[in-house]
């Protein structure tokens, strides 16, 4: 305290002010002279006092924010009185409150950072993995041509595995950082349905299911028609997974007042109720999800259609199917 300039400035000048009145009054009375003096002296004991009780508080304040600088807890320092030293608590408080919230969450978003690259770096490595196998066997030799052609359809499926998986990566990484102009754009329902289905007639083919399209061709929705097909396009991949050969899939749409709602079922295997809650995390796969799955397809989906006010719903039964709904709102376009 005493180190400080103003404060001994201040001090030596009312002192200097204290004994000069005192010299003065004492050229009148000495009576007088000894009552200012006296009043004098208690005037500054009491102030430097105070100003002890206030350098204490301000030290306690620069301890409380060294300590939440080395990564301390933040603890309640408000005493919800009048004064400037209680607005400056209440104010440090608020700020370091926020400070401490906004580390959590950077710790958080750290933490799923680290599980999102553990998560991208195994799905890589199987694939790899099994391009690597396969290469060192055809590097063999007396390899016959049968076994050459298995082995080379093998790596291809391995290639367009991790170049869909890294495509829905960088997707998925473009939508969390907020750099895809989603539009809104009145569209009709039938035209994305219609581009969703075109990626998978040659899977649904292949496994000889039949699709069934019902709905009002004049329900229009307001979005982006490439992305909101990406999305329907992941869900319909995801049924046709999960639906037999020789099984079918149904789509219907409509509009109201409301929302433009889609409906995707299939009458496959269904999830269990213990997967269900988590089928839109990233990476998640179920108990009846195919090898070939990475986990991401949905998540993708759900992720779009978010990002255009709408919402999806999944409901399952083992043994009958899956539906989901989607349901794009109009007021808060």
């Amino acid at each position: 305290m005493f180190r400080n300039k103003e404060f001994n400035v201040f001090l030596f000048i009312t002192i200097g002010v204290s004994l000069l009145f005192a010299v003065i009054i004492a050229f009148f009375s000495y009576v007088f002279a000894s009552v200012v003096l006296f009043v004098s002296s208690i005037l500054i004991v009491s102030f430097v006092l105070y100003t002890k009780w206030r350098y204490r508080e301000i030290e306690q304040l620069a301890e409380y924010l060294r300590n939440i600088a080395a990564g301390g807890q933040s603890f309640d320092i408000r005493d919800n009185q009048e004064g400037e030293l209680s607005i400056l608590k209440n104010e440090i408080y608020k700020v370091t409150l926020m400070l401490s919230e906004k580390s959590a969450g950077l710790q958080r978003e750290k933490t799923k950072l680290t599980d999102a690259i553990s998560d991208i770096s195994h799905q890589l490595k199987t694939p790899l993995t099994s391009m690597m196998m396969m290469t060192d066997l055809l590097a063999q030799p007396n390899v016959p041509e049968k076994r050459q052609q298995e082995f080379l359809h093998h790596i291809q499926t391995q290639i367009d595995r991790l170049e869909w998986l890294v495509s829905a990566l960088l997707k998925m990484a473009k939508i969390d950082t907020g750099t895809v102009p989603f539009k809104k754009e009145k569209i009709r329902v039938q035209t994305v349905v219609n581009k969703a289905i075109e990626p998978v007639e040659i899977q649904m083919e292949l496994k000889e299911q039949l699709i069934s399209i019902n709905g009002d061709g004049n329900a229009y929705m307001y979005g982006d028609l490439n992305w909101t097909a990406e999305a329907l396009t992941n869900i319909i991949k995801n049924c046709i997974e999960h639906t037999p050969t020789g099984g079918k899939l149904f789509i219907s749409f409509l509009e109201n007042a409301l929302f433009t709602e889609i409906t995707i079922a299939d009458n496959g295997i269904g999830i269990s109720k213990e997967d269900l809650p988590y089928i839109f995390k990233r990476f998640y796969k179920g108990k009846n999800t195919s090898e070939d799955s990475v986990g991401i397809g949905l998540a993708l989906a759900r992720s779009i259609i978010q990002n255009q006010k709408g919402d999806i719903e999944v409901e399952s039964e083992i043994g009958k199917g899956t539906t989901f709904t989607i349901k794009f709102y109009k007021q808060l376009i």
